[in-house]
């Protein structure tokens, strides 16, 4: 499927005036130091050090060693302190170890380019010798798994009534094949004019709803494979390049969505109040946790964006209470703090987010809201 990667960063700058302001809150039990591990990501090292790991920006930004934590690598050790009341990152300071004349081959680590070395080996005459610069292939460390978002950035779509219904659809496989694969050919109704040379296959999935007001917010088509266009017509002639499950005559063809998907984000909570529900989740779980992929019923319509993190709140059961004079008498429990997930694809009116912090079990139709 093709599509376009933006690989810079979000840069800092997008950050609301509410987070600026908002005074950074230590976790009490911090670590005086930490080495990052393979896995870790920023947000889980933030969460280290911080009570809401939101503001790691600012944590970051009060250091002078590490200008840019997404170049960070497992094995690096991060130091903890406090300077002039503001505290800092910084890496583990050591001694750079002075080479002598003649002593082999100069070799100038990354360690050595972090913590400033001044030693450094002297020819017969007292010039400074070459140096080899030796780096550790390693990959840098990311905000939040990009694995767990990675198939929903560009494939699953939501799409407007009759949308689909109405797409050109494949009314017979070529070969007579019973199942057909990679490189087999498609036959499709109705290509005369196409619109692109590469299309997609997709099926209806659920529809998405309100769940206050009943309300319907789009109808979300699951991807199903990748076509190409061989020749226009009806039927028009395609050939299968990618498939993530068994097509069907009857499935719905649609233009490859080509559009930009980010891979970096920049958390930060919504400038408008937003107050909504899940309503669905991904990869058939029922109690949902982190790093889970969830839908819920606000979009860009809301004013929701790439990065903007939300309050998760586990809706209060219904309680009966059996000493109360009326009869069959009800309480509702209050919401109860949940989590917290980060918007990565708005839609108009629909959002798909991952959820990046899970403190209690969280449910379908558990509510989302700014963060206080």
């Amino acid at each position: 499927m093709a599509f376009r990667t933006i690989l810079g960063f979000i840069v800092p700058l997008l950050c609301s005036s509410t987070l600026l302001a908002e005074e950074i809150s230590l976790n009490p039990s911090h670590p005086e130091r930490y080495t990052i591990v393979q896995g870790d990501t920023l947000w889980d090292i933030s969460g280290k050090f911080l009570k809401n790991p939101g503001q790691w920006p600012r944590l970051w930004s009060y250091n002078n060693q590490i200008k840019n934590p997404h170049l960070i690598y497992p094995g690096d050790t991060i130091y903890f302190s406090m300077v002039n009341g503001q505290p800092r990152l910084s890496f583990s300071p050591t001694e750079a170890s002075a080479v002598s004349p003649f002593s082999g081959p100069c070799v100038l680590s990354d360690e050595d380019i972090k913590n400033g070395r001044t030693n450094f080996a002297l020819s017969a005459e007292g010039k400074l010798r070459p140096c080899i610069r030796e780096s550790v292939s390693a990959k840098a460390i990311q905000l939040i798994p990009a694995d767990a978002i990675q198939k929903y950035l560009s494939l699953p779509r939501i799409l407007g009534q009759n949308e689909l219904s109405t797409a050109p659809y494949i009314v017979d496989l070529a070969g007579e094949h019973l199942i057909a694969g990679t490189g087999d050919k498609v036959y499709v109704r109705s290509i005369d004019q196409p619109e692109s040379l590469t299309y997609s296959v997709y099926r209806e999935g659920d529809t998405l709803v309100n769940p206050e007001t009943q309300e319907v917010l789009g109808y979300e088509a699951k991807y199903i494979a990748d076509l190409t266009l061989q020749e226009a017509g009806d039927p028009a002639t395609l050939t299968i390049t990618k498939t993530n499950g068994e097509i069907r005559v009857g499935d719905r063809i649609l233009p490859t969505n080509e559009q930009e998907v980010v891979l970096n984000y920049f958390p930060m909570p919504p400038e408008e109040s937003i107050k909504g529900n899940i309503i669905g989740v991904h990869d058939g779980v029922t109690q949902i946790g982190r790093y889970n992929v969830v839908v819920i019923d606000k979009g860009t319509s809301d004013g929701l964006k790439t990065g903007h993190e939300l309050d998760i709140y586990q809706r209060g059961k219904i309680a009966r209470d059996p000493y109360s004079p009326v009869k069959n008498d009800e309480v509702q429990m209050p919401d109860e703090y949940a989590g917290k997930l980060m918007i990565f694809r708005p839609f108009e009116r629909v959002s798909y987010a991952l959820v990046m912090q899970a403190r209690k079990d969280i449910h379908v139709l558990d509510k989302v809201q700014t963060p206080e």
